[in-house]
């Protein structure tokens, strides 16, 4: 029996090694540096850097950040658009799919394809732009709860779609014969077994909405509706955020604790629900 060669074995198990290496740096370096800053005096932090901060302040830092970049406002903004657009993302998504999933026809088939094209295709901001203006909904929550739906619809639909065709049609053919309706199988036997594509597709869309900022700066515009990112833009371009850069990143941190959060708390959901959607 032949043994492997040395480079052979150390290629093996040193390219593991290097990947997470590689991710760790990538990830590791930036997170840090936005860390130590926000913990530093203004004047330390002029010129970002990897150091430790010679006299730490994180209080303060955060503390000014919240109060002075109306942290509160946003954050409440922030939630009052992501939220209902998860929930319409969800609800969509799932009715949706449940008709891709057991209709078989030449139209369901085209109707699946162009919802999932949006998987493939950006959206354009300045159609987007002039149909809200001409809809009445430019500057308004319910403008960007709907682009934020029509975005990540498509999403939805893909990983939901997979996994109920994994799903045995004798379940659902069962409780037809026991007089249930349609409405009624959706929501006592389709829907239960969708949980870990339902926890995976809030996750994701909450991760994407959360931090976007490109859109909600053509569609909300700023002003009192501002998002969090839009909101951190907008301070961060006005005098009193200009070279505090420890105001900036301490911002940044808040910003993103709800969404770690989240992330912690669904990370397996993660990985098997999109190994459920997409692979089943």
């Amino acid at each position: 029996m032949s043994t492997a060669s040395g480079p052979s074995v150390t290629w093996r198990y040193g390219r593991p090694a290097l990947v997470v290496l590689i991710a760790s740096l990538a990830v590791g370096v930036p997170l840090w540096l936005v860390l130590v800053t926000s913990a530093k005096p203004q004047g330390e932090a002029v010129r970002p850097n990897l150091d430790l901060p010679a006299r730490w302040q994180p209080g303060g830092n955060y503390e000014d950040a919240v109060n002075q970049g109306e942290m509160l406002r946003g954050f409440l903004n922030s939630l009052l658009v992501v939220v209902p657009s998860v929930v319409l993302v969800l609800i969509l998504g799932a009715g949706a799919a449940w008709v891709f999933a057991r209709r078989k026809s030449r139209l369901v088939s085209a109707a699946y394809a162009l919802c999932i094209s949006g998987l493939l295709l950006p959206p354009a901001v300045i159609t987007i732009v002039m149909e809200l203006r001409q809809l009445g909904l430019a500057n308004t929550r319910p403008g960007m709860i709907a682009v934020y739906t029509g975005m990540y619809l498509s999403t939805s639909i893909f990983f939901m779609t997979g996994f109920i065709r994994a799903i045995p049609v004798e379940l659902e053919e069962a409780a037809r014969m026991d007089g249930a309706k349609p409405s009624r199988i959706f929501a006592r036997i389709v829907l239960p077994l969708l949980r870990p594509v339902i926890a995976t597709a809030t996750i994701m869309v909450m991760l994407y909405a959360w931090s976007d900022i490109f859109y909600a700066f053509f569609v909300l515009g700023g002003g009192e509706r501002a998002t969090l990112p839009l909101n951190l833009y907008q301070v961060a371009s006005a005098q009193l955020y200009l070279n505090n850069w420890h105001l900036v990143f301490a911002y940044v941190v808040v910003m993103s604790l709800p969404m770690v959060a989240v992330f912690l708390v669904g990370q397996r959901k993660i990985v098997s629900g999109i190994t459920s959607g997409a692979v089943k």
